[in-house]
């Protein structure tokens, strides 16, 4: 038996660096953000001040590791082979949890899983405990630290209120001092708003790297015999006026004689900061629980006492973790950051959020979104009447955004949002944890970084009634995935933890294979994802001018959809004719992502327009009728695939012989038509779209024969009223495929002229 727990303590030894991995893919969220979305310095310089600051937090990071021995529960109460069960179930929850968020994408609070996750476990062993000894429910409270669990859902909302709150008032209040013409103010604007800022980020860094030192609780006689730690608390006026002062002057030397923008040492300063912090209060999060899991044993093994029989008290003493281990798990942190692919997409969550203008929305409006913004007009033209006009202009123009001309092959190198927004939302959400720190209050890094971009982000205007219903669904989203967080870990390691008690040598393999599995499918699933993102098959917006610049663009995008929706009829026939639920299931999902990529270029045209100039409005016409030519045929391939699923779904009758020969038959004819229209876009050899119109009447006429053969069939044989309508319902919906090809087709063939070349982008538009 003993063997057991020395496999646990080598699985708990792997689990901590997995855990690491999964941990600052979802956190680089809270300190990468801002300094990526401003593009205020290079991603690799960025990417450089974040790695040190993650190194330097790591070795301070030791008197934090006390959460996972004492902190949710009462090591006394709890014997060595229960502890080990506890740990156990603690660190597969964690990974699989905050591996499922980086996934989709979504960033949670790992503090709030840890917690909730040794709180869960806990209770479960605690009720096993309970009911073994025929002791009563409310006993558990004699188990369990019952304060801690309450102050940290204390901390979720107070973290939402007060974040968002700060944020979006010192972001409205600074812009209507900056206004965006910022980096032409007179330099001693700057100096003060840096000696701020940095006197804000400098406080937050010692009091969140110092605190988690052996050297914060000695008492100096240059203090008055007064700890450190103690002394950053209590004094937090003095520290801050003192180091505003300095660093004012500093900033306005750095103006004055370096020509340095401040707004970017503020984002470089700001990031290494929440970086250290990140490094020095959460680590205990992804390594706490193996290294109390690895001193445990080493206690049990020395005491020479039996496992069910060994008191874990020795928990609750304070214990020093290992350099070396520290070490190791600073430079495990420091390469995920930079290798990682899932921390990349968690970061675009919010900064896709939080970003200046229109694009590609994420998330979905709900009513929830729709009722706050509703509330935020109604609210906004209440003040509207409230303040004078005049007051209204100024305001007005100083949140006016300045205009940016760039072609549209650089749009995507604009920054999401401005260096003062990064500034501010550094600085504020470093303010706010440092003052929560120093008065006891639980705020959470996570939630503070996040809503107080949030925040900005509206009092910004960065979003507009186009966007807003959809940032605020997205806001929404991530909050409740926060509470999720808390409720499926409690849960999932109250069950893990008692799968493991009912028998611990059989379900600690179990679970470690079932982890190790779901590990790997989640990252396959992830790599595919991010492998049809970057597929040949995706459908391209177009950047040209004139008409035939569009045709020969365009080509590719034609050139995909018929070869996808080729696929997408076949696959509907097939399913039909082999009644597969299975493939017609994954067909009803290509359809729909087809669907969505010509929704995508559809959405575009606003923006294609708006690149026109007045010689090329004949462009726009031509592209406005390809696309709507492109959405009826996808409308088409999407009824298909969607009644096709439905009827057998349904479990109604198999199609006849009959049909199903006929129906092969159309779906060959229609695999010819897409096949060789899809050469003559591949190559751009226009003038076989002439030679495929020609033969529009033979496929017209072969449906339409089809459509007569079973108007017969229904008259004297056919039965089932479902097959009938199925069968009408196909072929009609195929005429109306076939139309919309052909409407494409005449499109391209009237515009087409074979003797004027497309027109290029111009060479500095081609740079990129």
């Amino acid at each position: 038996m003993e063997n057991i727990y020395l496999f646990m303590i080598i699985a708990l030894g792997i689990l901590a660096i997995a855990d690491l991995v999964v941990g600052v893919s979802n956190d680089a969220v809270n300190f990468l953000n801002s300094a990526i979305g401003s593009k205020a310095i290079s991603f690799k310089t960025i990417m450089i001040v974040a790695s040190i600051g993650i190194a330097v937090g790591a070795i301070f990071s030791s008197g934090m590791m006390e959460v996972a021995r004492k902190g949710i529960f009462n090591p006394h109460e709890f014997m060595f082979n229960e502890i080990m069960i506890i740990f156990m179930a603690v660190m597969i929850t964690d990974i699989l949890l905050l591996d499922f968020f980086n996934t989709v994408g979504m960033p949670t609070s790992t503090t709030v899983s840890i917690v909730f996750e040794l709180l869960g476990a806990s209770v479960a062993m605690a009720l096993i405990k309970i009911a073994h000894q025929n002791g009563n429910f409310a006993d558990v409270v004699n188990y369990i630290n019952t304060s801690k669990a309450t102050s940290i859902i204390f901390g979720i909302l107070l973290s939402v209120v007060v974040a968002f709150s700060v944020g979006a008032i010192v972001q409205w209040v600074t812009r209507l001092l900056l206004s965006y013409n910022f980096l032409n103010k007179a330099k001693w604007v700057g100096a003060v708003f840096g000696g701020l800022a940095l006197a804000s980020i400098t406080y937050f860094i010692f009091l969140k790297g110092i605190k988690g030192t052996a050297f914060a609780s000695q008492e100096l006689d240059m203090l008055g015999g007064m700890k450190l730690s103690k002394f950053l608390e209590e004094k937090v006026l003095l520290i801050v006026s003192l180091s505003f002062v300095l660093w004012s002057l500093i900033s306005f030397a750095l103006m004055t004689f370096l020509k340095a923008n401040i707004y970017k040492v503020i984002i470089a300063v700001g990031t290494f900061a929440l970086a250290l912090a990140f490094a020095g209060n959460d680590l205990v999060n992804f390594i706490g629980v193996p290294i109390a899991g690895y001193q445990s044993y080493n206690a049990w093994v020395n005491s020479g006492v039996a496992a069910d029989a060994f008191s874990m008290g020795v928990l609750a003493e304070k214990v020093p973790t290992p350099t070396i281990m520290l070490v190791i798990s600073g430079l495990v942190m420091v390469a995920t950051l930079w290798l990682s692919s899932k921390a990349k997409k968690v970061t675009e969550t919010e900064i896709n959020l939080s970003r200046e203008g229109e694009g590609k929305e994420r998330f979905q409006p709900n009513f929830l979104s729709r009722g706050f913004v509703r509330s935020a007009i109604a609210m906004s033209q209440m003040t509207s009447f409230i303040l004078p006009g005049s007051w209204q202009e100024k305001i007005e123009k100083q949140f006016e955004k300045p205009v940016i001309s760039v072609s549209k092959k650089k749009a995507h190198e604009l920054p999401a949002f401005d260096m003062v927004r990064a500034a501010i939302n550094l600085t504020v959400a470093a303010a706010l944890i440092s003052l929560a720190t120093s008065m006891k209050l639980p705020l959470s890094t996570t939630y503070v970084t996040f809503m107080v971009a949030m925040g900005s982000s509206l009092a910004d205007r960065a979003w507009g009634s186009e966007s807003a219903v959809y940032r605020v669904a997205g806001v929404l989203n991530v909050i409740g995935g926060w509470f999720f967080t808390a409720f499926i870990a409690f849960i999932a390691a109250g069950l893990i933890a008692y799968l493991i008690n009912w028998n611990v040598s059989v379900m600690v393999p179990v679970l470690l294979l079932l982890a190790i599995v779901l590990l790997a499918r989640n990252y396959i699933a992830h790599r595919k994802t991010a492998s049809e993102i970057k597929a040949e098959d995706s459908l391209t917006h177009s950047e040209n001018s004139s008409i035939q610049g569009v045709i020969h663009e365009s080509s590719k995008n034609i050139a995909n959809v018929v070869k996808r929706g080729n696929k997408i009829y076949t696959n509907a026939i097939n399913g039909l004719a082999k009644q597969d639920l299975t493939l017609l299931k994954k067909n009803k999902t290509q359809i729909i992502k087809l669907s969505n990529e010509v929704d995508e270029l559809r959405d575009n045209i606003f923006y294609f327009i708006k690149n026109l100039d007045e010689s090329s409005v004949g462009a726009s016409n031509f592209y406005i009728h390809v696309l709507g030519y492109l959405q009826d045929m996808v409308q088409s391939l999407e009824y298909i695939s969607k009644v096709s699923h439905k009827h057998i779904n349904n479990n109604h009758k198999k199609l006849k012989f009959n049909q199903i020969k006929e129906l092969k038959e159309v779906d060959e004819r229609f695999e010819r038509l897409f096949t060789n229209v899809q050469n003559a876009f591949n190559t751009q050899s226009f003038e076989q779209i002439s030679v495929i119109l020609g033969r529009k009447a033979e496929i017209t006429s072969l449906v339409t024969n089809k459509i007569q053969k079973q108007v017969e069939r229904t008259r004297t044989e056919e039965s089932s009223p479902k097959n009938t309508t199925l069968y009408f319902s196909l072929l009609l919906e195929t005429k109306d495929l076939l139309n919309a090809t052909m409407n494409l087709l005449e499109e391209y063939d009237q515009a087409h002229d074979g003797s004027v070349r497309p027109a290029t982008l111009k060479a500095e538009e081609t740079k990129a």
